[in-house]
This record gives C-alpha cells, structure tokens and sequence, in this order.
C-alpha cells in the first residue's frame, strides 16, 4: 500500500529531478530561434549548418560526455515574438543558453532578454553596430562580421575608385539605418573629399523601385551605397538595369554577393558591383573543401549558403565553449567565448573581449555571371575580421560592462 508518506517522498523526488541542471542530465539542452518562416532563403540553410555540426560532435562523442540537444524554434521576424519564443525556450524548456536570430532589430530584443535574464546568447546574423556597441552586454556575443565591418571591406574598395558624389540605398530599419551611419562615418576619414547627394530608405520589403531609382537618376551621383537584400534587391536590380542607372557608376553593395540574395537574381545579375558575399566554389582550402563534401553529402548535394558556414561554424564555436568552459555555468562559458580560438571553414575565429565581436571575416569582390548560368564573385579576397573591428575608443566610449 502506497502511504501518503510516499507520496509526498515520490513529489519531491520528482521536484529535485526536474530542478537538476542540464549537465546532471543525458544531454546539454540549447535554445536556438531564427526566423525561419520569414527569411527562409538565409535561414534554412543557415539551420542546416548547424544541424550538420551538431550531428557530427554527437556523433564523436557530444562535449564533457554528453550529447548536444538543440532545441529550435521559430521566432516570428518580430522582436515581441522573439522574446516571447526567448522566454519559453529558457523557462519550459529549460535550455542553458541561447543562439540565432536573424533582423538586427530581432537580435538587439534578445540581446536585452539575455541581459535581463543574465543568460549567454550568441547572435548568428544580425549585423547591426548596436548589438556590441550601446545595446551590447556581457552576455551576448556575435558570430559574423557586423555593418561596420564588412561596410569598411567595401570602403577600403571605394578608395581607389573616381567616385566623388554617393548615393545610399538602404533598408529603413536598425541594420539599413546601421549601414548607412557606418558608411558616412568612413567615407568622412577615409573618403573625406566625397558627399553623399542622396539618400533613399525604402521600407523593409515594400520598396517603390521606380520612385527609389528615380530619386537617384535625380541626384546624379557618381556611385552608389546599397544594402538591400530579398526581394527589395531584385526589384532595385530590376528597375536600375531597365533604366541604364548602374552604366558608367560604381556600386557597392553589402551581402550581395552571398548565393541567398545572388541567386535569386537569374541572370539579372549587376555585373561589376563591388560585393561581400561568399564565392563557396572557389574556395579550395582543406578545411573549407571538407565542410562543403560532408554538407552536400548531407543534404542531398544541395549547394552551401552563406548561412550555412555560418550555422556550421556556430555548431563548432559551442563545442569548443562547452569544452573550454568544463561546464555550463554562464559566467564560464562567457570566459571561455573570451578566450578560445575556434578552427571553422573559413578560418580562426576568435571573440573580442571588450565587445564580443568574433573576428570572423567575408569575402569581397566583383559580380560576375557563372557558367552555370547564376551569379558569383571574381577577382575576390577573404578580408579577416580582426582588421576591420570597430575602433575599440568608440567601443568604450559607449560601454561600460
């Protein structure tokens, strides 16, 4: 006969049980939200890195004897939903910490969830500056090159070019608004005979074409700053090669040359832009030629993405933390992101520690078509991050943690 005795010891064994943390039990349960319903071009693939990373450590052992768990979900595009998604993952779900996220404005909303809840999040793809600079906190780290990075690869191409007067195209929200402050803030030190003549905001994912096209046919610029992405790209590509508006003027352009948003163009492609992208089947290092065999082992030949290095070298980055770490306590995992040096396909990345921004870097080159019929980039280089970190006096004019 069970007595209420038992019961009540049958409760509260229960209770300590569910209490235990995640490394007393047989996995590491991590949070991982991304906007997979809304940019799936990026983040498909980008979840398929992460996927393939992940299932090789488990199948090598997992980390600290234990296998990885990746608890995935869809945060909806929009930053209340995120932290709602945030907030289920880390109190149903009860995963030790969290990664994704792909909007900037999505990316700083978790970013203050973390910092609130005193949680380690490392931000796959946002870009915007604000996530390391004033909205930046000790608990929140970024894997790729941010705005002022990789807008200061396309800089350091603009150098050498005649243009004098610059019109700026950019999406109207934190990462386009990001885009466009760091590119004036380089062109005034390193450009600083140059003016930008025109400036279009188009909102994100309504973008007038003809109106954006014809304010800069207006202006007359010399050359042109864009970083539109999606479908915005391919109707501003549209229109300005109807209209003749990229003859005889430079372009550059952030993240076009990734196969996401170049792909999708067919053969529109603006040859001659000046691009950050991700050129995957040129590249031949030993590592970066293992990684694209064991993805398109995996995935049915399908072709790698920007996000999909991305989302690998994520995968390896959380495994080398947890082992560094020894545990996942958060304050260790944060000393261990400050320290380790991670190997990835694309090279050594490692996290600054005033502002946790990896020195991961980016391809930067010209738009060319393909044999094969689709865009890709030519007369290329692999810019390393470390060089092009925010100056570390604007980082601790802002930050204090």
């Amino acid at each position: 006969m069970i007595t209420r005795r038992t019961l009540d010891a049958l409760a509260l064994l229960a209770a300590v049980t569910l209490a235990l943390p995640a490394e007393a039990q047989d996995s590491i349960k991590i949070g991982e939200l991304n906007s997979y319903s809304t940019f799936a071009a990026f983040t498909v693939p980008y979840r398929q890195g992460w996927q393939l990373a992940i299932e090789e450590i488990n199948a090598e052992g997992g980390v600290l004897g234990k296998q990885l768990e990746v608890v995935s979900r869809d945060d909806g595009g929009t930053p209340g939903d995120a932290v709602r998604v945030a907030e289920e993952l880390v109190s149903r779900e009860g995963v030790v910490f969290l990664f994704g996220t792909f909007l900037s404005n999505v990316g700083i909303a978790v970013a203050d969830f973390a910092n609130q809840r005193e949680m380690l999040f490392i931000a796959s793809e946002p870009l915007t500056d604000a996530l390391n600079l004033e909205a930046g906190n000790r608990f929140t780290f970024r894997m790729r090159p941010s705005t002022y990075m990789q807008t200061a690869m396309l800089v350091e191409e603009a150098r050498e070019l005649p243009a004098r007067r610059w019109a700026v195209v950019v999406p109207n929200y934190e990462y386009g608004q990001a885009a466009a402050r760091a590119f004036a803030e380089l062109m005034a030190t390193e450009m600083p005979d140059a003016e930008i003549v025109v400036e279009q905001y188009p909102a994100l994912g309504k973008i007038d074409a003809g109106a954006t096209i014809a304010a800069i046919e207006r202006a007359r610029p010399d050359a042109i700053f864009n970083a539109l992405f999606g479908g915005d790209l391919a109707k501003f590509v549209r229109e300005g090669s109807i209209r003749g508006t990229f003859q005889d003027r430079s372009v550059l352009s952030l993240i076009t040359g990734e196969p996401e948003w170049l792909y999708p163009l067919g053969d529109e492609v603006p040859e001659g832009w000046i691009v950050t992208g991700y050129p995957w089947e040129q590249i031949d290092t030993p590592e970066h030629t293992a990684f694209v065999e064991a993805y398109q082992a995996r995935f049915d030949g399908e072709t790698p993405r920007l996000g999909s290095i991305l989302g690998y070298g994520i995968g390896y980055t959380i495994k080398a933390m947890l082992e560094e770490a020894g545990s996942t306590d958060t304050d260790a995992m944060i000393q261990a992101l400050e320290t380790i040096e991670v190997a990835t396909p694309q090279g050594p990345v490692s996290f600054r520690a005033i502002d946790n921004q990896a020195t991961a870097g980016t391809w930067v080159g010209r738009l060319v078509m393909g044999e094969n019929g689709l865009g890709t980039m030519a007369d290329w280089r692999y810019a390393d991050g470390t060089g092009y970190l925010i100056p570390e006096a604007d980082v601790l004019a802002v930050r204090s943690d």
